[in-house]
């Protein structure tokens, strides 16, 4: 890359780079004051007027499903045309915002699972007393 230009700057504020080109123009805006002075005219452009369909569509993330249905998502309990546009969505479209959202979503899961499991075993060893049974009285 031969430094970011206008479209590239573009797409790094609608997060519509890939991994390896955001963080390519992110290490160019690190080194460059004039780079980050265009970026800041991009968003101050942006801010005062492009009203088209399209940049109102980006911007609202209207082809975005919402968080708790990717969380529906991940438990694979939608409907099988609602399930198929998400995985559209992530897999094909690669849309970062909903990426992040769902990585989100499965750590919390996984912070969840570990939970129940440490409450399981605290309960179980807990009540391990009440469960064993009750000592014969020694006759003597």
């Amino acid at each position: 890359m031969n430094g970011p230009n206008r479209e590239l700057l573009l797409a790094y504020l609608d997060d519509a780079l890939d991994e390896m080109d955001t963080h390519v123009v992110e290490q160019e805006l690190r080194a460059s004051e004039p780079l980050r002075q265009q970026l800041r005219q991009l968003m101050q452009e942006r801010d005062r007027g492009e009203h088209s369909v399209g940049a109102i569509w980006r911007r609202q993330r209207l082809s975005c499903p919402p968080r708790d249905r990717l969380g529906s998502f991940l438990l694979g309990v939608l409907d099988d045309d609602v399930q198929d546009y998400v995985q559209f969505h992530l897999q094909t479209i690669g849309c970062a915002y909903c990426l992040a959202n769902l990585a989100d979503l499965q750590t919390q899961q996984q912070d969840a699972d570990g939970q129940v499991k440490k409450r399981r075993k605290r309960y179980f060893q807990t009540s391990a007393g009440l469960l064993q049974p009750p000592e014969k009285k020694k006759k003597g």
